[in-house]
């Protein structure tokens, strides 16, 4: 099992495209474009021949030159059975976020402990960017195209919500931290 942030690259894409099929780097960027769409960075056709670089020398995949009429010839990739390994060990393998590690709940806490800032600001203020990037993929779900870019944005969407509900409980609890203070100081 990996612990991710889900920071999962164009790599894995590639090896995948390759599986289907025998490619060259065009094809193999209009086919991220295609599954993907407006829910990725556009990918840069060097990153594209960069990574095929890596992977061939790597012999995860090879390269045959194919001739072509009137153009240079093209260099079509194609997974190597090493390749189609390594691409199954990674389909297989669970992948957690390790939301302990959140960084705004980190700095929540050290914010709060050094009096750095009012942890109920801190939490207002996620909380408008949350909402203000929950809008933006509201917007982008009625525009997305193709099943993976749809399924991209309500995930999204579901973790922020779930966010949102998280960030209520911080301030639920600060709240109650505060009441309790308060109590104990009077009962002195």
């Amino acid at each position: 099992m990996r612990r991710d942030g889900g920071s999962t690259g164009v790599r894995e894409v590639i090896l995948a495209l390759l599986a289907k099929e025998p490619a060259h780097g065009y094809d193999l960027r209009h086919g991220i474009e295609s599954l993907f769409g407006d829910v990725w960075p556009e990918v840069n056709i060097g990153q594209v021949y960069s990574t095929l670089g890596r992977l061939e020398r790597a012999g995860l995949v090879r390269s045959v030159a194919v001739a072509q009429t009137r153009r240079p010839d093209k260099k079509v990739f194609e997974l190597t059975p090493v390749g189609r390994e390594e691409l199954q060990r990674w389909v297989d393998e669970v992948v957690v976020g390790d939301r302990l590690r959140d960084q705004f709940f980190t700095k929540l806490v050290v914010a709060s402990q050094a009096r750095l800032g009012d942890p109920l600001v801190l939490i207002d203020r996620q909380r408008r960017a949350y909402l203000r990037r929950l809008r933006e993929l509201n917007d982008l779900a009625e525009t997305v195209e193709g099943f993976a870019a749809a399924m991209a944005v309500e995930g999204a969407v579901l973790h922020l919500q779930a966010d949102l509900r998280w960030l209520e409980r911080c301030e639920e609890a600060l709240h109650a931290r505060d009441r309790d203070r308060s109590e104990r100081l009077t009962d002195e």
